[in-house]
């Protein structure tokens, strides 16, 4: 009895290995940026997926299901208006729409951008890195 179930129980883990094995991961270093600078943010965390341009075609781009948004299109497609609390939604709690990867596993960047504060003002210091990473890619909008 109990080889059967150990046979069972390894057939199971196999299985599941081999469905994991199949979804493409792509592990990304996170390192700490200046809170103050949009740029360096976004060519850090945001440019290895959605390109250095905003136009979605970075670096790992060939290891994801799907391209990843075009963000230099982002007020254009808002009827001329750019969206910025809903850029601000993403960056804090992920997409609400399955992402690039085929599921919803773009980062939520809130809870990582929050945690490289070890100061007692992590709220502060999270928002202040979310609206200058908006604020930057406000500026890769197509005109």
């Amino acid at each position: 009895m109990l080889n059967r179930f150990a046979l069972i129980t390894f057939v199971g883990v196999v299985a599941l290995a081999t469905c994991l094995a199949q979804q493409p991961t792509v592990n990304l270093p996170v390192g700490k940026t200046s809170p103050n600078d949009g740029k360096e943010m976004f060519n850090g965390y945001c440019a290895p997926c959605h390109g250095v341009d905003g136009k979605g075609v970075g670096p790992v781009t060939s290891q994801l299901i799907q391209k990843p948004v075009d963000l230099t299109v982002l007020e254009k497609n808002n009827g001329g208006k750019f969206p910025s609390a809903h850029v601000v939604a993403i960056i804090e709690f992920g997409p609400d729409v399955p992402a690039a990867h085929g599921t919803k596993d773009m980062p939520i960047w809130g809870p990582i951008l929050r945690g490289m504060d070890r100061s007692g003002h992590r709220q502060d210091i999270q928002a202040l890195r979310t609206r200058n990473l908006e604020t930057y890619i406000r500026t890769l909008q197509v005109k």
